[in-house]
């Protein structure tokens, strides 16, 4: 039975290498993957890489199908499988998926039988849950973490939104899409810190 897989951490920890190194392997062995990205994440929107691409900061890279809060995920993965078997679906920036979204991808490991393999970070820059994080959390059936460092060399948990200048904003949208320049990655402590000023 095809098993629903959510691999998280907080940003900068290689998740979307990972993604695309583990779809390198079924391909190099002749299986078909479907990868998905959210539409919301722009960064790549001019350039080489373009909208609709998996984009590691290592280099890597990959076209792949957008996903907003309106697209029904069990059927275009359906209606893919129709035409051409998939032996994976590969999901970045999965916490952008909405609850019924979660569900749809559930669907397609038990009724379709096609493992879906899902990345993406666990808390904003507040440490509250994303809905696709949440949900994946419930539902998935493998949980993996990714593990990066904070500053201090401890694992980093947290996601710290940083202005230009590298001071911390404590307030804003739950969404606001960004790398290196918006977020550091620190462990729970430094995060405590740095927000309060300390």
């Amino acid at each position: 039975m095809a098993k629903l897989y959510f691999y998280y951490s907080s940003m900068n920890a290689g998740k979307s290498t990972t993604l695309l190194q583990s779809s390198f392997n079924y391909r190099e062995r002749g299986m078909e993957t479907m990868l998905w990205t959210a539409a919301v994440d722009d960064r790549y929107g001019k350039g080489r890489h373009g909208k609709g691409r998996i984009v590691s900061r290592i280099g890597l890279d990959a076209q792949a199908h957008l996903f907003d809060p309106a697209t029904d995920l069990f059927a275009a993965i359906a209606a893919r499988q129709a035409r051409t078997p998939l032996s994976c679906v590969l999901i970045d920036e999965a916490q952008f998926l909405n609850e019924e979204q979660v569900w749809q991808v559930a669907a397609v490991c038990d009724r379709l039988n096609i493992p879906v393999l899902c990345y993406g970070i666990r808390t904003d820059f507040q440490g509250k849950l994303f809905e696709g994080s949440a949900a994946l959390l419930g539902l998935a059936d493998t949980l993996t973490e990714i593990k990066t460092i904070c500053e201090c060399g401890r694992k980093a948990t947290m996601n710290l939104r940083v202005d230009a200048e590298g001071r911390p904003i404590r307030e804003g949208e739950q969404t606001e899409i960004g790398g290196n320049d918006r977020y550091v990655a620190l462990c729970r402590r430094h995060f405590v810190e740095r927000r309060s000023g300390c």
